[in-house]
């Protein structure tokens, strides 16, 4: 047992002492008034041996949160990255980068990062200390992309040891709540036919390559991990979670998966946003959800922004003022009051409109992977280093009705 531990039977005893002697209506005899004390001593000593294991153990997480050779202060904390790309280049010690230059074979990762678990001055997180190194993560990819993008809007999920995730899609309700008399039976509610799928992590990378000059410039190093790199990453990523087509090492994106809805401008003669608002009616009217999404091409979403009344005046506001000079200028405003997404991803002439975040998630194991060597092809005798960037993801889609796929004309 440890001392908590051996602290509370010592009390539990004592307690059970004077418990049998309350309930026999007497005083404590000689022999338990010493055992009493002696177990009121135990705990004293228990309480001073748990004190000083506590100070002892915030004085060693002090210490090793401090990079070797700092000049700490009283209060200083360690500074902790701000990004990726500085986390890694933080990481990477000039032993690290003579090795990974000079010697055939190398590869340099660097261990698991989030801007709330370790500063990349911990002397546990850099490269130097790692045997075997470890792997590089970083669970915000889409918040250091440059605009919002489709995972901005889907629900998010983490997955722990499993490489796949199993989930029910439910069918029809039948029955419903109602009121009930006193003593009256209750109704049932049933969900109709649900069906189990299974989604597994799929994984999308890439690579660049930089001469040793290059990675010596440790900024440069860094922003192009952090804007090259996780840019063209997210471009990959949002192409997969809409258009992904679910055969080989592909994402069964959301616009392949079978139950959602459509709608067609065409169908009514109305205009694209009467289109657009319409596929929100059905999102409600099928679920009970409300939208909370608007998925656009650049486009479509261009057709509607340049829009003008009889007046000649934008619907969306001017290119200095808010409608008919009423407010500021927003650069892309939503449509509809929803949270609107413009991105290629989507096709020009299809508008994705859902209540995905309650009936979405995105899973990512482990976030973006970052890893360089120098044993890529011919790249030691060229001088080069090849920098991996990968991540493995999942798409579920609990509610496929949530989504209606808008065609416009």
């Amino acid at each position: 047992m440890n001392l908590k531990q051996q602290r509370a039977a010592a009390l539990k005893a004592a307690q059970d002492i004077v418990a049998k002697a309350q309930a026999e209506s007497r005083d404590l005899t000689e022999v338990e008034t010493a055992e009493v004390e002696t177990k009121t001593a135990e705990i004293a000593e228990f309480d001073r041996q748990i004190k000083a294991a506590e100070k002892s153990a915030e004085v060693m997480a002090r210490i090793g949160a401090i990079a070797p050779g700092a000049d700490t202060k009283d209060g200083d904390e360690p500074a902790a990255a701000s990004s990726l790309g500085e986390h890694f280049v933080k990481s990477v010690s000039a032993d690290d980068l003579a090795r990974l230059k000079s010697v055939s074979g190398s590869t340099l990762a660097v261990k698991e990062w989030a801007p709330s678990v370790k500063a990349a001055t911990d002397a546990n997180a850099t490269a130097a200390s790692l045997a075997p190194w470890g792997t590089l993560y970083d669970n915000t990819v889409v918040r250091g992309f440059r605009r919002p993008v489709v995972s901005d809007v889907l629900g998010t999920g983490t997955l722990g040891n499993s490489n796949a995730v199993t989930y029910l899609i439910e069918g029809s309700v039948e029955g419903a709540f109602s009121t009930v008399a006193e003593g009256g039976a209750k109704p049932q509610l049933h969900f109709t036919d649900p069906t189990t799928r299974t989604d597994a992590l799929k994984k999308i990378a890439g690579f660049m390559k930089f001469t040793d000059e290059m990675v010596e410039d440790f900024p440069f190093w860094q922003s192009e991990i952090n804007q090259r790199g996780l840019y063209l990453l997210a471009l990959a990523e949002e192409n997969q979670l809409l258009n992904g087509a679910g055969t080989g090492s592909t994402v069964l994106g959301l616009l392949n998966r079978s139950g959602i809805q459509t709608e067609t401008q065409g169908a009514t003669g109305d205009s694209a946003q009467d289109t657009i608002f319409r596929a929100m009616t059905k999102v409600q009217t099928a679920t009970g959800l409300t939208a909370d999404a608007i998925i656009i091409n650049p486009a479509d979403y261009q057709a509607l922004r340049l829009s003008k009344d009889a007046n000649g005046q934008y619907f969306g506001g001017g290119f200095f003022s808010g409608e008919y000079g009423n407010g500021g200028i927003v650069a892309q405003p939503p449509l509809w009051g929803v949270p609107t997404i413009v991105s290629a991803a989507v096709a020009a002439k299809t508008v994705v409109v859902g209540a995905l975040q309650a009936s979405t998630t995105v899973y990512r194991k482990g976030g973006v992977r970052v890893e360089s060597t120098n044993s890529h092809v011919d790249d030691f005798t060229n001088n080069l280093i090849t920098t991996r960037i990968e991540e493995r993801v999942a798409l579920a889609v609990r509610i496929p009705a949530a989504t209606v796929k808008v065609t416009l004309v």
